[in-house]
Protein backbone atom coordinates (compact mmCIF):
# COMPACT_ATOMS: atom_id res chain seq x y z
CA UNK A 1 0.00 0.00 0.00
CA UNK A 2 1.16 3.50 -0.81
CA UNK A 3 0.42 6.60 1.25
CA UNK A 4 -1.00 9.47 -0.82
CA UNK A 5 -1.49 13.08 0.23
CA UNK A 6 -4.90 14.59 -0.46
CA UNK A 7 -6.33 18.06 0.06
CA UNK A 8 -9.88 19.29 0.43
CA UNK A 9 -11.24 21.55 -2.30
CA UNK A 10 -12.50 24.66 -0.49
CA UNK A 11 -16.00 25.75 -1.45
CA UNK A 12 -15.48 29.36 -0.34
CA UNK A 13 -12.98 31.74 -1.97
CA UNK A 14 -9.98 32.35 0.27
CA UNK A 15 -10.60 29.24 2.40
CA UNK A 16 -7.53 27.11 3.00
CA UNK A 17 -7.48 23.42 2.03
CA UNK A 18 -6.92 20.74 4.67
CA UNK A 19 -4.24 18.14 3.97
CA UNK A 20 -4.30 14.49 5.00
CA UNK A 21 -2.87 11.12 4.02
CA UNK A 22 -4.71 8.02 2.81
CA UNK A 23 -3.22 4.58 2.14
CA UNK A 24 -4.23 3.09 -1.20
CA UNK A 25 -2.97 0.55 -3.68
CA UNK A 26 -1.05 2.07 -6.57
CA UNK A 27 -3.64 0.88 -9.09
CA UNK A 28 -6.61 2.37 -7.16
CA UNK A 29 -8.24 5.41 -8.76
CA UNK A 30 -7.70 8.73 -6.94
CA UNK A 31 -10.46 9.56 -4.47
CA UNK A 32 -12.78 12.48 -5.21
CA UNK A 33 -14.60 12.60 -1.84
CA UNK A 34 -13.27 12.37 1.70
CA UNK A 35 -14.13 8.87 2.97
CA UNK A 36 -15.46 10.18 6.32
CA UNK A 37 -16.88 13.64 5.61
CA UNK A 38 -17.84 13.42 1.93
CA UNK A 39 -16.04 16.73 1.20
CA UNK A 40 -14.62 17.05 -2.33
CA UNK A 41 -10.90 16.23 -2.40
CA UNK A 42 -8.03 15.84 -4.84
CA UNK A 43 -4.75 13.99 -4.75
CA UNK A 44 -1.69 16.20 -4.30
CA UNK A 45 1.22 15.48 -6.61
CA UNK A 46 4.48 15.69 -4.69
CA UNK A 47 8.01 15.84 -6.10
CA UNK A 48 9.72 12.52 -6.46
CA UNK A 49 13.32 11.50 -6.64
CA UNK A 50 15.52 10.64 -9.54
CA UNK A 51 18.63 8.62 -10.03
CA UNK A 52 21.92 10.35 -10.52
CA UNK A 53 24.29 8.72 -12.93
CA UNK A 54 28.01 8.49 -12.32
CA UNK A 55 28.54 7.71 -16.01
CA UNK A 56 31.89 8.97 -17.18
CA UNK A 57 33.27 9.41 -13.69
CA UNK A 58 36.53 7.72 -12.86
CA UNK A 59 35.89 8.22 -9.13
CA UNK A 60 32.93 6.17 -7.78
CA UNK A 61 32.86 8.32 -4.60
CA UNK A 62 32.30 11.57 -6.49
CA UNK A 63 28.50 11.67 -6.00
CA UNK A 64 26.94 12.52 -9.33
CA UNK A 65 30.10 12.13 -11.37
CA UNK A 66 30.76 15.71 -12.45
CA UNK A 67 33.85 16.28 -10.29
CA UNK A 68 35.89 14.45 -7.69
CA UNK A 69 34.36 15.07 -4.30
CA UNK A 70 30.85 15.86 -5.56
CA UNK A 71 28.85 17.96 -7.96
CA UNK A 72 30.19 21.27 -9.08
CA UNK A 73 27.05 23.06 -9.81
Amino acid sequence: MTTYVYETIPSKPGAKPKYFEIKQRMNDAPLTKHPETGEPIRRVVLGGFGTLSSKGSSNPDSGCGCAPGGCCG
